[in-house]
């Protein structure tokens, strides 16, 4: 009775690994921790400190401003970096000895990127909350390229924190085709979309 029973043990186990290989193999989007952005409102609290309970927006600058210690800066940050980094505001100004701190996302912000150009359905999208997209994604969405577009130049502006502009060319055409080599000025990761990315399709020049 023994050896059949783990015998049974043995397929069941195999049954529950083959299940997970086929769910990580699938083209669902990956889940990605959230990342707080402006105008986020957050629910902060500290445990058994009833007084410091919040809730902020997140402002222009990054910052919630909380009690008795003011302005923390959380932009960018997961809800545990937060948490972290609002525990350690809360230590280094000597208010409390070891907070226990947790926040909760109250209220996103709205989360779009837009894409011009050479593309059949211009316009802006949404960015999914906890997953990711890519401007592959994106031009999927739009309806694919037009004719006439110039897919190996697709250029995305994105907007860093300093106000500075930051301009990534990439060959989405290449990888549309599934080619290896795709030609990509940017890094790996600038296929990934950030809030308030501009992706523009240039016209093929015949």
């Amino acid at each position: 009775m023994k050896t059949l029973f783990n015998i049974l043990l043995v397929a069941v186990f195999s049954v529950v690994a083959a299940s997970s290989a086929l769910a990580d193999a699938s083209g669902t989007p990956k889940s990605k921790a959230y990342n707080i952005r402006t105008t986020d409102k957050l629910r902060i609290s500290v445990f058994q400190e009833d007084d410091l309970a919040t809730i902020c927006r997140v402002d222009a600058k990054g910052t919630v401003n909380l009690p008795l210690v003011g302005e923390v800066r959380v932009y960018g940050q997961t809800l545990s970096e937060a948490e972290q980094t609002i525990a350690t505001a809360y230590k280094d100004g000597r208010f409390l000895r070891n907070p226990e701190v947790t926040v909760a996302v109250e209220e996103y912000a709205p989360r779009e990127v837009s894409i011009q150009g050479q593309v059949k359905n211009p316009g802006r999208y949404a960015l999914p909350i906890e997953s990711t997209m890519s401007v592959l994604d994106l031009v999927t969405k739009a309806g694919g390229f037009t004719d006439t577009a110039q897919g190996t130049a697709v250029k995305i502006t994105r907007i860093l924190l300093d106000g500075t502009t930051k301009v990534i060319t990439l060959d989405v055409e290449s990888l549309i085709k599934g080619k290896s080599d795709a030609k990509n000025t940017g890094e790996n990761n600038a296929l990934l979309l950030e809030p308030d990315d501009i992706v523009y399709v240039p016209e093929r020049i015949i």
